[in-house]
């Protein structure tokens, strides 16, 4: 049976931290939720040239989702090396990114190279822990694979020893980067529907669905539920294996190294502080899992439609009641928002994780929204 967990947490962030207590009925603790930073608006050059390196780790979670290469195009940083033990999989990533240097030992690589910033990049987060640090102990700015960790403790740890090191960890949740989403969350506040009054989220539902998709690709929708959203006050869920009840039982290693997992079934509520109501709903195996990944946001003058990791299918409801039966009443695309791939979103964070460190400010998808992610 799930209990409910109460705990009270403080963040220190100057800008952005306030206490809250915060409730979770699941079977991961909740510690904490924290507001998200705005998008930063300046886009000027950069007047430092930094030096850049990536770990990955083939066979273990790879490169993840190209964030080795998303360095190409940033005109003040010099991609100097890459680390990974396998031989292979090291010569492939130099080639790609241009490197001049491949070492098979990271540790190696941070004291020769002295990179500003790293990319810990492979997918699986049983190594992320011990990879982040390292590259923060050395000095380096991380930009990390999501999830960032598989438990909050990894989180908090993280957390406080970036800010014991005035560095910044940025988490690899690129749509918020993105020019689109940016866009939207400016189109929520200007009041496009009114009040903003719910988002339902939707997981991919293939055979992760469930706790795994939860924690998979979940977190990039909780990250942008609170981007949209801001800060959850409260939690509950409903977890299901098989149609009974979730018992201890039910915990199992999931697909690939993401921490433990449960069930087959979730189905959560989230009470924001802005009076937003959010949901999350993901069942295994279900029909049309490429369409069904993304969100709902319900106003009470229309609603917005986004599919897909980008938002590339954005579409708009501007009627306060959902009718079907009023031929009238079409859905409308949002076609004055640029489209661009996710994996723009990884350059963007790159960018704006530089942004960070020369402002001394959290970067738009900080450490801190990973763990409030993942909680």
């Amino acid at each position: 049976m799930i209990g409910v967990i109460r705990k009270t947490a403080t963040y220190t962030d100057p800008a952005r931290a306030k206490e809250l207590s915060l409730v979770k009925l699941s079977t991961v603790t909740t510690l904490r939720v924290l507001h998200h930073t705005g998008a930063t608006k300046d886009n000027r050059l950069l007047t430092k040239r930094y030096r850049a390196a990536a770990i990955g780790r083939t066979g273990g979670g790879n490169y993840g989702h190209g964030l080795h290469i998303a360095y190409a195009g940033l005109a003040n940083v010099d991609f100097v090396a890459v680390a990974d033990h396998d031989e292979a999989g090291r010569e492939q990533a130099r080639e790609v990114t241009g490197a001049s240097q491949a070492y098979a030992d990271y540790h190696e690589m941070l004291a020769a190279e002295k990179p500003d910033l790293v990319s810990v990049c492979p997918r699986w987060t049983d190594c992320h822990l011990e990879m982040v640090l390292a590259c923060l102990e050395a000095g380096a700015h991380v930009y990390c694979e999501k999830p960032m960790t598989w438990n909050l403790a990894d989180g908090d740890t993280i957390v406080s020893r970036a800010d014991a090191l005035g560095r910044k960890v940025a988490v690899a949740h690129q749509a918020v980067y993105l020019p689109r989403i940016q866009g939207l969350r400016r189109l929520l506040r200007s009041g496009r529907i009114g009040e903003v009054q719910q988002i339902h989220a939707h997981g991919k539902q293939d055979a992760r669905g469930g706790g795994e998709d939860m924690i998979t690709l979940g977190t990039h929708l909780f990250n942008m539920m609170r981007y949209f959203a801001g800060n959850v006050r409260w939690i509950s869920g409903h977890v299901t294996v098989d149609g009974r009840e979730l018992g201890p039982e039910d915990v199992h290693e999931a697909t690939e190294p993401v921490g433990p997992v449960a069930g087959d079934s979730v189905e959560s509520y989230y009470a924001f502080d802005s009076g937003i109501a959010g949901f999350f709903d993901s069942r295994r195996d279900q029909a049309g899992t490429n369409q069904r990944y993304g969100m709902e946001i319900v106003g009470s003058e229309g609603t917005i439609s986004l599919r897909g990791g980008a938002g590339s299918e954005l579409m708009f409801y501007p009627y306060p009641v959902f009718r079907p039966a009023a031929q009238d009443q079409l859905w409308e695309a949002l076609e004055d928002l640029p489209d661009e791939s996710l994996g723009r979103g990884n350059t963007l964070a790159l960018e704006d994780l530089i942004q960070a460190a020369e402002q001394n400010r959290e970067p738009i998808s900080s450490a801190r929204d990973a763990v409030a992610a993942l909680e």
